[in-house]
């Protein structure tokens, strides 16, 4: 009875992909988006906007305040910076 063995590779974990708007983009490489969710209040029903602050990595800083981008979950870029920008889903109007 020969031996086979079995390959055992860790799962596949999707990458978070958040969508946002850019409210600053004066670094070099990198700019700060901001994604707003919706939260219900426990005690009284009803929905109150949240939001949050990423800096995201922009390797040919095409993005500009006001555009509404994609940002994808990655390794540690630097101290602050765990995100990528996927794509630029609309630009803001000049």
């Amino acid at each position: 009875m020969p031996e086979t063995q079995i390959e055992r590779t860790a799962p596949v974990r999707r990458r978070l992909l958040k969508e946002g708007i850019v409210i600053s983009d004066k670094m070099d490489k990198t700019v700060v988006v901001e994604v707003e969710r919706l939260v219900m209040d426990r005690m009284y029903g009803k929905y109150l906007k949240r939001r949050s602050r990423f800096m995201a990595h922009d390797e040919k800083n095409e993005c500009k305040v006001g555009d509404r981008v994609r940002i994808e979950e990655s390794r540690p870029l630097s101290r602050h910076k765990r995100w990528v920008v996927k794509d630029v889903l609309e630009k803001a109007s000049e």
